[in-house]
């Protein structure tokens, strides 16, 4: 199929790699001229503005939109708006807000432009991997798209979730549950730091034990095990620690479906705390977030004390 990717960011960029290497067409646009002429030279084809992209696409075009969550992707959107025609499809696979992609969808269904959200997993491993897609819209739109989310995903590794927003509110549930199980290895691994062994225990020598028929067995302990393998102690990275706003909009949501998510919510305000402190189990959660998603960490102060 031909589909255009706008936005060649650590998720973007690689998608589109994974397209072309499953035999579609890609039409690339990043705001940054280098990005593109990077595909480029990948086999894909360059869109230098917009109205570029769009008339370098066949009917019915598909775009995917690969950008952060906010202001941008209603400034993309409300540019498509105006040069797409009837029967087009915007998919957003950034990290949205489900509400913001129903109030998206109303807005492009005035000139029946149909929308796709897509919840995307994956992080900076995705290209290898495969990416797992959670997707929302409507169904005969997602029966359409089939032959794109089967290149980008693993076996089984996207599902329809239902009408619009759907694809993002899995996707939010997600990453809620994902901030959960991080803190739970920060801590675990911080009480093993506190102990009397810590000195004669290797944490990445544990990471991979665990994985070995362990109840707690998970990908995040592998990319555990690549941290400390790196850095036996973290020591290199500072333990504040960010957040992508979906934490957020999950607790959100728990408030409003009256839904007791402590564990969630929690994990949410530890990360809030990790930015006045440099605890051990803050490092961990630094580390992993760099592991899985490529996400920047800052450089500790070697200086500063636990």
């Amino acid at each position: 199929m031909q589909i255009a990717m706008i936005g060649l960011g650590r998720m973007g960029m690689n998608m589109a790699r994974r397209l072309l290497k499953g035999g579609h067409q890609v039409v690339a646009y990043n705001r940054t001229k280098n990005k593109v002429d990077q595909i480029v030279e990948e086999g894909a084809i360059g869109a230098y503005n917009i109205v570029d992209l769009v008339e370098k696409l066949s009917f019915p075009r598909i775009i995917w939109l690969m950008l952060p969550e906010g202001s941008i992707v209603d400034d993309h959107i409300n540019q498509l708006k105006e040069i797409m025609s009837s029967g087009d499809i915007i998919i957003d696979g950034g990290n949205t807000y489900y509400k913001d992609d129903i109030r998206r969808a109303h807005s492009l269904a005035q000139k029946n432009i149909e929308f796709i959200d897509a919840g995307v997993s994956g992080g900076i491993w995705g290209l290898k991997l495969g990416y797992c897609l959670m997707i929302g819209g409507k169904k005969e739109y997602y029966e359409l798209l089939i032959p794109i989310f089967k290149t980008l995903a693993p076996e089984d590794g996207y599902l329809y979730c239902g009408a619009t927003g759907a694809g993002h509110f899995v996707k939010m549930i997600h990453n809620g549950i994902e901030y959960g199980m991080m803190q739970a290895y920060a801590e675990g691994f911080s009480l093993l730091e506190a102990s009397q062994y810590s000195e004669s225990i290797n944490y990445a020598e544990i990471a991979h034990l665990w994985n070995q028929g362990s109840v707690i067995r998970s990908w995040l302990l592998e990319l555990a095990e690549k941290a400390f393998a790196k850095d036996a102690k973290l020591s290199g990275i500072s333990g504040y620690v960010e957040d992508s706003g979906e934490g957020r909009w999950t607790v959100q949501q728990a408030i409003e479906s009256n839904v007791s998510v402590p564990v969630i919510a929690l994990s949410l305000l530890n990360r809030f705390r990790s930015r006045e402190d440099n605890f051990f189990s803050d490092r961990v959660l630094a580390a992993l977030r760099r592991e899985f998603g490529g996400h920047s960490t800052i450089t500790a102060d070697i200086n500063k004390k636990d």
